[in-house]
Formats: C-alpha cells, structure tokens, sequence
C-alpha cells in the first residue's frame, strides 16, 4: 500500500505487534486520541483500549520509571516522549535503570522498552522543541538508536524494536511525519501491508555516486538525494547513504562507498560538537583512510540554540543549498 510519512508507518506497525502479542502496553502523553501529538500511535487506542494504550500525567520521569517497571516483570512497553527535548525530565530512569538494569542485574531483569520520540525543527518550534539529540542516547551503553528516513523503514525497524530484548529509541523526525499541519519533505512509500522488520546495524545506498559520499539519517536524507539529482545533471557523481541506525553502525556499508568515491560528508541536523558527525568521522577515516582523495567534512547544526525567528532558523539548519555548497566545494 502507498504510504505517505513515518507516523503511519510506526502505528502500524505496533498496532500488529499489539495484535500478535499481548504483552506490549503504549504508555506517554497524549497516546490515546491525538495519537501522541505527532500521530506514532494514532488509533491505537480504538483497537486495544484503556488498559493497553494509557495516557499518563505529563511527567517524564514517572512514566520512564513505570516502562522500567513493567519490562522487569516481562512487559513490552512502547513509550512516547512527545518530544526529544524533555529527555532531562526522565534522564534518570532512562540513563540509570533502563539503560543498565540488565547488565546491573547480571542478566536477571532484561529490559524491553521501545522509546519513540519526535526530532528536528525547521517549522517555528524554537529552542526547546527542535533538538535532535540523539547523540546522547547512542553516547550511553545499552541503548539502540533508530532515526528511519521513511516509511518502509519506519515500519521494519519499528516491528524489529519491538521484537528486541534491549531498550531501542526510535527517532522520528516531524517534518517526515505527513501530517497536514507540519511541512512535508519526504516521499510517498510502497509499504507492504503484512509484518515485517529491518535489521538494526544495516545501512542502504539510496542513490550510487562515484565523486563523493553523503551520508545522513532522517530529513537530511531527503535534502542531500535532492541535491544529489540536482548535481547529477551537471556530471558531480554523489552517492547517499541512508544510515539508518546509528547504534549499531553499519561502518562497512559506509566505508565502502567511501573507498569507491574518496569523498566524504556527513550531514546532519544535530549540533557539530560531540555529536554523530564526529564519531561517523573517525571510524571512517580509521577504515579508509588511504582511499581518501580529501579530508572528511562535516555540515550540521552550529553549537547555538535553534532559534525561533525563520530567518535565523533556516540559516541554521542544513540546507539543500548548503549541501550542494559543500559538495561542490569538496570535489572542485
């Protein structure tokens, strides 16, 4: 079936986890009629009910606490964070208990949570709801890290989260959603209408190249394969490739297009310091560093907050524009 957006995809993909098995219960704010406010669980209340898909007081830290709880005693709870900004409020049920119980336990209380949260401005939202921030999850032991580009993956890597023993945070960004009060930059998906899931740890090239790699998750996907059509036109040969997760990194994939094109950049809508452009960077060069006709560049978010004024905003965030700059800076 033709889908259009992530949210979508994601509902239904838990809706049949839901079907197949009873022991996932959806927990956060907002679940149950507005869907989470960024439609990841949207209808699910009207299939399963109250005592499946619960809407809880807007208190991180609580809810964190509760999915610790019931996966210690063999629940599956699927947790909204309505947006990735409020992690702060939950950070320690999350950092502390559900990212180091099974291992503290000494594999006694295993820890299946799936955390799906909604990332990324680039519509008006301001400082304190347009992070990324997953970078701070993939920096913690015992987290995966998923950030899906569209919504057959969506689908796949949300089912495969559900079938994982350990926590998986799902990262989805708002302007790939599809729904009609936010900008759109994604594509409508073939998704197919049985289950299905996605192997964590395996990236895909959406479009071959041999001048240089792009390498991204999520939004940014769709702005560099734009770019990518664009440059192809006038003979500049770029490759993308569609991290998909970020813990585990699929390094091979990656490195091998690298050491075909001898170019490298990562874009990405997280701030530059500390983040998934510099660990992307260094296990890349480490692999392939004889292969590279010049030095690995990087195009993010400066280190400022995301500001509200649209002007300031945009000129923070990558661009198209600013990809292709880049591009054709590197291969000049």
């Amino acid at each position: 079936m033709k889908m259009k957006g992530i949210s979508q995809a994601i509902a239904q993909g838990i809706a049949q986890e839901m079907e197949r098995r009873n022991d996932i219960v959806v927990l956060g704010e907002d679940v149950t009629y507005w869907g989470a406010v960024f439609g990841f669980t949207m209808g699910l209340f009207d299939k399963f009910g109250r005592k499946r898909v619960v809407d809880t007081p807007i208190t991180e830290q609580t809810f964190m606490g509760m999915a610790v709880g019931m996966a210690s005693v063999g629940l599956h709870p699927v947790v909204s964070l309505m947006f990735v900004d409020f992690l702060g409020a939950g950070f320690d049920q999350m950092y502390n208990h559900m990212a180091k119980n099974h291992y503290m336990s000494g594999g006694q209380f295993p820890m299946p949570v799936t955390v799906i949260t909604a990332v990324g401005g680039g519509y008006g939202d301001a400082e304190q709801h347009s992070q990324v921030l997953y970078g701070l999850f993939a920096h913690v032991p015992g987290f995966k890290v998923v950030v899906p580009s569209n919504a057959y993956d969506a689908k796949g890597l949300t089912i495969r989260a559900l079938r994982d023993p350990n926590p998986v945070v799902i990262f989805g960004h708002k302007l790939l959603t599809g729904l009609p009060f936010l900008p759109y930059e994604g594509e409508e998906d073939e998704v197919p209408e049985e289950p299905y899931e996605l192997e964590f740890g395996r990236a895909i090239v959406k479009t071959e190249g041999s001048d240089l790699t792009v390498a991204s998750v999520g939004v940014m996907v769709h702005r560099a394969m734009r770019v990518a059509e664009k440059l192809r036109k006038e003979g500049i040969s770029v490759e993308v490739v569609d991290l998909r997760t970020l813990v585990p990194l699929d390094e091979e994939t990656l490195s091998r297009s690298v050491k075909k094109t001898g170019r490298l950049l990562i874009v990405d809508e997280d701030y530059m310091s500390y983040g998934m452009t510099g660990e992307v960077a260094f296990r890349i060069q480490s692999r392939a560093f004889r292969e590279l006709k010049a030095p690995i560049q990087r195009l993010t978010v400066p280190d400022v907050p995301i500001p509200f004024s649209e002007p300031l905003e945009r000129e923070v965030i990558p661009s198209e524009a600013k990809i292709e700059a880049k591009i054709r800076e590197m291969v000049r």
